[in-house]
């Protein structure tokens, strides 16, 4: 079993209340394992609240506090793995590993977990993260998109963190000689503007045209601001790569669902109406995106929420595409 080490957080960077983005410097000294871009790594702390799996009224599994006998909720490690979203040339250059972190809602909107852990750390004070010092994962290029040349990669929220580390690392090699030889589309939605994360720093790789790369980001509740604002979509990442393939909404389809096979039409109909209809930002056109998206030279590469991963598959596979998904 790999070495366990302490690491410490140098620096965080609030992007919602539910999101961040931190940085993680090794054990003093260490230096992290070598790794490519799409792998993760094993993150830990000691002052988690803990869950345990229950059965729900509904049937469904879901997440509870575990609590002792006197009802208070139990403390200890947890271990999660976690994409790195900062590319291998920067953690050559600079040392850290960056992540890019959700904070888990598990109970009646209450937070908890690791993730909650991760972020109550103070880089001044309470800055200590243990990591397993062995860096893993296929969800690599070379292994998912091998002989493709148009690689699309559909990232939704933190699902971005491998993309973000890929186009990054291919930056580096093209300003360094290396030209890739792939063509990149990366489709990313998060709720927020604020919350898409490295939107400024793509947007610069896409203007630079180091490589060929084209950027289309989406806010799924977008405010009158996002409306007017041209340059992002609007939509979640799979009705936006819907609306490229001429396919309906995953919603009009759940509705139509529910009227042919007997399902709960009103409840398909409420969630139908406040689904955000995708619009695709004022750079790219339906027709350049179709052009980037051949059946027979195109890879889509998914991370993310596991239902969105499952649309974007059905949709990869009902236009004849490789699919291929990021998987713990």
């Amino acid at each position: 079993m790999a070495e366990k080490k302490i690491g410490t957080v140098v620096y965080r960077r609030a992007l919602s209340p539910l999101l961040e983005i931190f940085r993680l410097m090794p054990e003093q000294g260490s230096i992290f394992p070598a790794y490519k871009a799409g792998q993760y790594l094993a993150l830990s702390r000691d002052n988690c609240k803990l869950t345990k799996k229950v059965v729900g009224d509904n049937g469904q599994m879901k997440y509870v506090y575990d609590v002792d006998e006197s009802n208070t909720i139990k403390l200890g490690t947890v271990t999660h793995s976690y994409s790195i979203a900062s590319a291998p040339s920067e953690t050559r250059r600079s040392g850290y590993l960056e992540f890019y972190v959700v904070l888990e809602i598990i109970k009646m909107e209450t937070p908890g977990r690791l993730s909650e852990s991760l972020f109550s750390v103070d880089p001044e004070m309470d800055n200590k993260v243990y990591y397993v010092n062995k860096i893993t994962g296929e969800f690599t290029l070379d292994r998912r998109a091998s002989g493709f040349q148009n690689v699309v990669m559909v990232g939704t929220g933190t699902g971005l963190a491998p993309f973000a580390s890929m186009i990054k690392e291919a930056y580096h090699e093209a300003l360094g000689g290396k030209p890739p030889s792939h063509r990149y589309t990366l489709f990313h939605a998060n709720r927020t503007l604020k919350e898409l994360g490295y939107h400024e720093e793509l947007r610069e790789i896409e203007k630079s045209g180091a490589i060929d790369f084209v950027y289309v980001p989406s806010v799924s509740r977008p405010i009158q601001n996002d409306r007017e604002n041209s340059s992002i979509g609007i939509g979640r990442a799979n009705n936006i790569l819907r609306s490229v393939f001429g396919m309906p909404m995953k919603e009009e389809e759940l509705f139509k669902l529910a009227q042919t096979e007997g399902g709960d039409v009103m409840r398909a109909e409420n969630i139908l109406k406040r689904t955000v209809v995708p619009i695709l930002p004022s750079h790219v056109t339906t027709n350049r995106l179709l052009d980037r998206m051949q059946p027979s030279s195109t890879v889509i590469l998914t991370c993310g929420n596991p239902q969105v991963m499952e649309d974007i598959q059905f949709i990869a596979e009902s236009n004849n595409i490789r699919f291929e998904k990021e998987e713990w």
